[in-house]
């Protein structure tokens, strides 16, 4: 069977079964979301279990990563930060495994996929605008309609905002599966090109040390990528819960 770089996406059934008519077989999918639960979890009652006066480097990294996000949520969300800092720290950690997950050789990589990416951000998105509507009532659907706007070009100023304001929760899960499935299509391309430079022998073996240093570095730069998708996912989520909140 020839190898495809889309290989590394395909979602293959582990246990095959079915509910009612449902098929609710367990992943691969299922698996590595269970895995990064389940290191969600470890991660943070081991740090809570130890308590150290003198923090870990896990506890470090966990402390770090809270004032981060909460630094965004205050300044986003304002004086309730506190109330949704719990959610919105609990997404950016468990994006953030998920997207490192697929960085590891033969693992998978579950925010690469548009159901997972899309499934996320729109119910992120359904929660955020209920929940504008459950602050302010009717008010709520003002937003659609900016101040001081001329009556004439009402009609059409209405449907480009709610436009706009449902491409939030495309763009959530579009920008999150994009750039993580790019990075590792090209991850595989170049890892696949330094392994037939290698194994052809001679002359070109001996080159193949130039992509090995390239596949290093997108490595790098894909763990980067993890983090700062995680970090503009949260970010933004708290950005919209500001504006369900404060109404602006």
């Amino acid at each position: 069977m020839i190898f495809s770089i889309f290989e590394q996406f395909e979602i293959f059934k582990i246990i095959s079964f079915e509910i009612f008519g449902i098929d609710m077989s367990f992943t691969n999918s299922s698996l590595f979301l269970l895995l990064s639960l389940l290191f969600f979890v470890w991660l943070f009652i081991a740090n809570i279990k130890n308590g150290y006066i003198t923090p870990t480097r896990w506890q470090s990294i966990i402390e770090m990563a809270y004032e981060t996000i909460y630094g965004a949520a205050k300044d986003n969300i304002g004086k309730k930060a506190g109330k949704y800092l719990p959610f919105v720290f609990s997404l950016l950690m468990f994006i953030v495994i998920l997207n490192t997950f697929g960085v590891v050789p033969y693992t998978f990589a579950p925010t690469a996929h548009l159901a997972l990416a899309f499934g996320l951000s729109i119910s992120i998105f359904i929660a955020v605008t209920l929940l504008g509507i459950i602050n302010h009532g009717f008010n709520y659907f003002s937003m659609f309609m900016p101040a001081g706007c001329p009556m004439v070009l009402a009609p059409m100023i209405v449907v480009i905002e709610i436009i706009s304001h449902a491409v939030k929760g495309l763009s959530l899960g579009i920008r999150l599966a994009a750039n993580i499935t790019a990075g590792h299509i090209l991850l595989a391309i170049l890892s696949g090109f330094a392994w037939n430079m290698l194994i052809a022998g001679g002359f070109i073996a001996v080159l193949s040390v130039f992509p090995m240093f390239i596949v290093a570095f997108i490595t790098v730069l894909e763990i980067a990528v993890a983090f700062i998708q995680a970090y503009v996912f949260s970010l933004l989520v708290a950005i919209y819960i500001g504006e369900a909140e404060e109404l602006h």
